[in-house]
């Protein structure tokens, strides 16, 4: 099954998303990501980063979205995925990049350390090609057609062991690379509002 979109179809997705206010959210416990789609060979692409490996990272080794823990000195969660791009990849988002719109704010429990941790999503188009340059907590970025995201037979499954209960959970698997957990719950309700809206259709 083939499926396409385009910028249009996203922002008139993301106009749909009624964001509620967060719940309380202890100091220094909340984070922001950034979700880059840009025009590419294949459609429309989606930005993904591999986490260097890192005992402190609760996410180390995996796939992800450019981002990180909100700052003392940032003026609040956008400005953090706006920072975090930079740091992490070398892209200005400010520049290079229009804002879309932001996914529903997110609540994990994380495997190490207190919780809970809330996260925030802001999903940009990046204008131009500008050259992508990891830092030292990124093992590599690349991109991910939305086509093959929003074609469910490409969804798999994987067994995650947690406190000694394996767990089966929902994957993807992209040339190697597994996307899940955190990242695939915040994909997800971006699939799932381009398919709510029409935006998905068959080619």
């Amino acid at each position: 099954m083939g499926l396409a979109t385009n910028i249009r179809d996203v922002k008139r997705a993301l106009n749909r998303v009624r964001l509620r206010p967060a719940r309380f959210v202890p100091p220094g416990r909340r984070a922001a990501v950034a979700a880059v789609l840009r025009e590419g060979g294949a459609g429309l692409e989606l930005l993904f980063i591999l986490r260097a490996e890192h005992v402190k990272d609760p996410w180390s080794g995996q796939m992800a979205w450019p981002g990180g823990r909100v700052d003392d000195g940032d003026a609040g969660p956008l400005a953090t995925a706006l920072r975090e791009a930079r740091e992490e990849l070398a892209l200005d988002l400010e520049r290079d990049a229009e804002l879309l719109g932001a996914l529903s704010e997110v609540r994990t429990h994380l495997r190490r350390g207190p919780g809970p941790l809330s996260v925030v999503p802001f999903v940009f188009e990046l204008k131009g090609e500008p050259v992508l340059t990891p830092n030292q907590e990124v093992q590599e970025a690349l991109w991910v057609p939305l086509s093959f995201l929003l074609d469910r037979g490409h969804r798999g499954h994987l067994v995650w062991t947690g406190r000694g209960v394996p767990l089966v959970m929902p994957c993807f698997r992209f040339e190697g690379r597994v996307i899940w957990g955190l990242t695939l719950h915040m994909l997800d309700e971006l699939l799932g509002l381009l398919a709510g809206s029409g935006a998905a259709s068959e080619s």
